[in-house]
This record gives structure tokens, sequence and C-alpha cells, in this order.
């Protein structure tokens, strides 16, 4: 075994992989950003290098810089994790050459499934199905529409050399080819520096099922099963399970035998995934081998017992497989939901910010066996690479965190992870919490009806009208900042300090004024000796504190107890209580007084980003929702789009211009 590594990534991955060096007495070297100064895979580690400025091309891209540091630090070899350098064959090569074990596959078997089209021409070879499509050489704009015409549409339009969902286009009809052909070859151009598509039938209602393999440098190979990765926002995985639902012992041996062939004929060692799409009569179709571990691995691992980063380290120091096939097995269901920084009610628009607050539900850090399972498997576990107070940047993937749960069968496990949702509290930028649990908890997942367009179908159930806010969140609201204005220590005894609420021969009765993104709360308190009424409109209720510790809050309303967590952040409130979030504004006068701002026709930048596409001209008539300009964030492609039918007057920003978040883009006149 190594004495020590380097950890060639950053957030939730590199803590994932420095815990199991830990745990196995092997010694961490971490490498980071100058924007991750501070970040928490600095802190795990045992020793930590600055490697370059925060964008990723001038640091956790730079492969002679890592081996410099791994070199430098006495780094036997380096765990690429997930992302940046992994899939990249010429830094396998590299660090070879440097005398570092590379913790993954050899080169030769990344360059073989790098490219898609020359690894379907291989599974073809090595009888595993393949879906009907386009995989050669020829790029000719030309060429590929009449490749898709032949094939029937809808198709699907893919990086060659790409992943992660970037990249990606699903065509409906012949008339969309040219501009999903030529935004396509962007993306690719700009995220993998190869604009090389491949064109393939797109299958209705499939279903998105990998099998984990893991082969050794002795010639063996095993499958560690499948997962499920059907429910997708953009191409890209939202909740993941093990094993896949529906899934029979026949169907199960016959995908994992494909993916051992698939492994074994490009002579593959470590960790990969053979991703599947399979139709809902059973048939599966190749569609892509990960080379590397893949961010939902923890639910093999929960069902399994297994450390599958224990299991890289082992064979990349030239050990056997731990387990033989029939070694293998099953145990019980996982989930995980991964915790993003993002709105999905705006499209699942990235969120950047700082982590003001974050209370996650309690769990277990890190805790699975090694070469076998070791009693009950943890019911939660939290993989995260960030902390409360930490930022989230432009710069890299806005991931919070991955919760991952584990039940003795699907529903148990479904009962974890929607109470462990309702119990996580972020504030401070847009998150997909709220979303995640009524997806849990929504009819089609619920019922393991699945498949990659289920998001996409059900709108209506996913994404509810948002509800005004019920008075007994508005009264907790309330009740944090009436008795955050009680006076304390000598100044209580000052009457023109106290705040109680105290009048000669009257009571105090005023106005606090909350709302949120569509509604005005008029919030109605009067105070009376042992605490308050609050009124709503025709609703009305006599409140009590029972008890304030920090944030957290138990109030009486009308006799029935309310309990909550309020955290407020700036002129806002977050109303944490029954398992929901929800944020109010709260408009004090004083603060206030004289500020407005009307932001007439003005369309800003949701983010910072770069400017990609010019898609109007200067006096333009457009319609409302016609595309305008296409912005580049966070390695997404953004449109922005009318949001009335009006004239485009002015173009501030020229393609390749980076621009500010909030940054006016252009002016437009509404009809």
């Amino acid at each position: 075994m190594f004495t020590k590594i380097l950890i060639a990534n950053r957030g939730e991955i590199a803590c994932r992989v420095a815990a199991t060096a830990h745990r196995l007495g092997v010694k961490s070297v971490a490498v980071y950003s100058e924007a991750d100064a501070n970040a928490k895979h600095v802190a795990v580690c045992d020793e930590a290098v600055l490697i370059g400025p925060a964008p990723a091309k001038e640091s956790y891209l730079r492969a002679d810089k890592i081996i410099e540091v791994a070199l430098a630090t006495g780094a036997q070899a380096i765990h690429p994790g997930y992302g940046f350098l992994s899939e990249n064959e010429d830094f396998a090569e590299a660090c070879a050459k440097a005398g570092l074990v590379f913790i993954g596959p050899p080169a030769s078997a990344i360059r073989a499934m790098g490219s898609k089209s020359a690894a379907k021409a291989l599974m073809e070879k090595a009888g595993v199905p393949l879906v009907p499509g386009y995989h050669g050489d020829n790029q000719d704009a030309d060429f590929l529409h009449e490749q898709a015409d032949r094939i029937g549409y809808p198709v699907l339009l893919k990086a060659s050399a790409g992943g992660g969902g970037k990249g990606m286009r699903i065509v409906e009809k012949s008339a969309q080819f040219k501009a999903a052909l030529e935004s396509c070859k962007r993306e690719a151009i700009n995220s993998f520096g190869d604009d090389k598509v491949l064109v393939e039938k797109y299958l209705t209602r499939p279903r998105h099922i990998e099998i984990q393999v893991f082969a050794d440098g002795r010639g063996d190979c095993v499958y560690l099963f499948e997962r499920d990765c059907s429910v997708q926002r953009r191409h890209q995985k939202v909740l993941e399970e093990a094993p896949a639902p529906g899934m029979t012992e026949e169907r199960r041996r016959a995908m994992g035998e494909a993916a051992v062939a698939a492994a074994k004929a490009v002579g593959y060692v470590g960790a990969g995934t053979v991703e599947f799409i399979a139709n809902q009569d059973g048939s599966f179709y190749f569609m892509e081998m990960n080379t590397r571990l893949q961010v939902e691995h923890p639910v093999t691992e929960m069902i399994t017992g297994l450390d599958l980063v224990e299991w890289q380290l082992r064979v990349a120091a030239g050990e056997a497989l731990p387990k033989q096939q029939h070694e293998l097995t099953i145990r019980g269901h996982a989930l995980e939901a991964r915790i993003y920084a993002e709105n999905p009610e705006k499209g699942f628009l990235p969120s950047i910010g700082t982590l003001r607050h974050m209370h996650t539900p309690h769990a277990v850090t890190f805790e699975v066996g090694g070469g076998a399972a070791v009693g009950a498997p943890a019911a939660m576990r939290i993989d995260s690479g960030v902390r409360e107070g930490d930022a989230i940047s432009p710069f890299y993937d806005p991931m919070i965190a991955k919760l991952i749960v584990w039940g003795n069968d699907r529903d148990e496990a479904l009962a974890h992870m929607a109470q462990a949702l309702s119990e996580y509290q972020i504030v401070g930028l847009a998150t997909n919490v709220a979303f995640l649990k009524r997806l849990v908890e929504s009819t089609p997942f619920s019922q393991a009806n699945l498949d990659t367009g289920l998001i996409e179908r059900h709108q209506e159930e996913l994404f509810p009208p948002a509800q005004p806010a019920a008075l007994p969140t508005l009264a907790l609201a309330a009740a944090s900042l009436l008795t955050s204005e009680q006076s304390t220590g000598a100044a209580a005894n000052d009457p023109w300090a106290n705040t109680s609420g105290w009048r000669m021969n009257s009571t105090l009765a005023r106005q606090l004024d909350f709302a949120d993104d569509s509604t005005a709360y008029p919030l109605a308190v009067g105070y009376r000796e042992t605490g308050w009424t609050v009124r709503l409109g025709d609703e009305s209720a006599v409140m009590t504190l029972v008890e304030r510790n920090g944030q957290h809050l138990v109030i009486k309303l009308n006799g029935a107890t309310v309990r909550g967590t309020v955290v407020r952040d700036a002129d806002a409130f977050h109303v944490f209580s029954g398992g929901a979030h929800v944020a109010l504004n709260y408009n004090d006068p004083l603060a206030h007084a004289g500020e407005a701002e009307a932001e007439g026709g003005r369309l800003t930048a949701p983010m910072p980003g770069k400017i990609v596409a010019l898609l109007v001209e200067k006096g333009k008539e457009v319609e409302k929702g016609a595309p305008l300009l296409i912005m580049e964030a966070m390695k997404m492609e953004h449109t922005i789009a009318a949001p009335a039918s009006g004239i485009v007057e002015e173009l501030l920003y020229a393609i390749g211009d980076q621009v500010a978040e909030g940054a006016q883009l252009l002016a437009f006149k509404a009809a």
C-alpha cells in the first residue's frame, strides 16, 4: 500500500478520498487554487500546496504543476477524483513517465473510451448492444443532417469527447437540426476542446442504468451491480439509486456481463462505470464508459458495504481484487440526492454566494467497510466539500453535498430521504433542496415509474404554484424579530431603550411588513403583557413565546405549539418549520427610507459569465420568449429570452465579453 498520495481535485471528492486514505493510514496531499485557500479539502488533508489562480485551466487542469507538487512532497501516487484530469490520457501517461502511479485505468483504456464514437466501434466488436446512430469521423454539417434524417427524429446530438450532460442536444425535427448542431459544437469546443459530435436515435421514455465495474492488473474483473440514474435535468443526474427498481436477476446478470466484456475489451484496470440506456421493455444499449469513479458511487457502497476508494488504492498498488463475483451481494436499498446551489424554478440556473447558514440532518460523514461488509449500514451519510461560511464561486461546479440514505427496502430508503431533506437548512443562496423533496415524494418517483424525461413530464406536480405564507410562518418570523428587539442587561431598566411595547394608559400596535416574491403580508402586531396578538387580514391569533434557543423558537399560537428555526440574513427572514422553507423579506421603513429602484427595460446577467452568441440585432422586433443572446457560465450555456414582445434598443456587449452578475446586457423596450 502507498504511504502518501496526492489528490488532484477539490471539494467533495477530494474530502471523500482523503477520508479513506486517513482510515488506511495513508498520508494525503491536497492541491488548491487561490479561490480554495480556505476550502474544506485543504483542511482535511495532511498537506496542502497552492497550484495557481482560480480558473481551473490555471490550477486544477495544470497537469505539469500537479506532477511537480507530487514529486516535491514525496507522494507515490495521484488520485484524480472525477472531473478535471480524471479522464485525461495524457495526464495518466505523464504520471507514469514521472514514476507516479495514476490511481485509475491505463491511458490506453481512457483513450479507447474517451471518444464516444471510437468506444461504440469497440463495443460493437465486443458484442455489446448499441443504439442506432452515426459515430463516424465525417463532421460535415450537411452530412450529419442527412444521417439524422436517415435515423429518424427525434435524434440526440452528443459531443464525442463529452460528459456530465454538456454538449448534448435533443433535436425533434429536421428544421431544428442546424441550430442545434451549431450550439452543440460550440459548447463541446468550449468544454472539451473538441467539437466532434455523434448522432443517435433518441429513445422515448428510456431509463439510464449503469453498471459499476472493477478490474485489477491480474486480469480479473467484476461488476458491483447497477445504479438507476434516470432522474435527470439537462442530461445531468439529480437522484440516483441502487439497486435499480424492477431489475430482474436475469437482466442484472446480462447487463453486468456486458459491462465486464466492455471493460475487458480495453484492458481496463480500476473503477469504471459502463452506462446503458434501457428501454421500458427490458432491452438495453451501450451509451458510454466513464473511466473514473462516479459521483454516485456511494449508493453502491451502501448496498455492498464496500469502500470503492479503498479498492482503487489497493488495485493501483498492485493488489488483487478484494472479492470475486460470487462473493458480492446486495443488501437493502440506497438513494443519493445531489444538493446543488441552483434555482429549479429558474431553469436550474446555478447560484453563487456564501453559505451563511447550513444545518444538516444528523449523519455519519463516512462509514463503510473495507474488503467486506461490516455490520448494518449507516442509515444516512453526507459527502460534502463545503462548510457553513464557505462560498460557492462561479469557477467550479455548484455542488454543496451528496445526501445518501439506506433502508432495508426502497420504501424505507424513500422515507429516510424525505425526512433528511426536510431537515436540511441552507441560507445564503438558492438551492434545490425543496425541489428534491417534492421529487422524492412525487407519484412517479415514489412508484418507481422512472425514465429520463420524468422531470419534464411532471412539471405541474414538481413545480406547483407558490402558496401564500401561512400565519404560523409569519408568526415565527415576527417572534424572532420582536424578541431580538427586546433590550437586555442594563438597558432594560432604561424606559427610553425598552422595546417591550409598554405604553402609559394604552397598548402598542404596529405593523410588520413582510413579503415574498409574489405577495405582501402586512402583519398587525399588538403588544400584550405576556405576548402579542398577530393579525393578517381576517385571521388573528394570540402569540406567546415558549422558548428561544438561538435561532430555534417555540411559540404558542392560540394555544397550539409551533416550532421552527428562523435565520435572519440582512432584511430576509428564513423560516424553517414543518419541513418547509419560506423566505420573507422584511421592509424596515426606517432602515430603507427613500430607497427605490426601477429597472425599466433592462435585461441583466443572472450570474457572472461570458457572451458566446448574439441572436438579435439592434432595432430588432421580437416576440415574447424569443432568444436574444447566449451566456456561458459554470460550463453551461444559458439563453437570455425576451420577457415580452418588443424592440431591442441596444446591445451592450459583444461576443467574448465577460459580464458580471447583474450587469445590464441590453436595452429592451416592451411593445
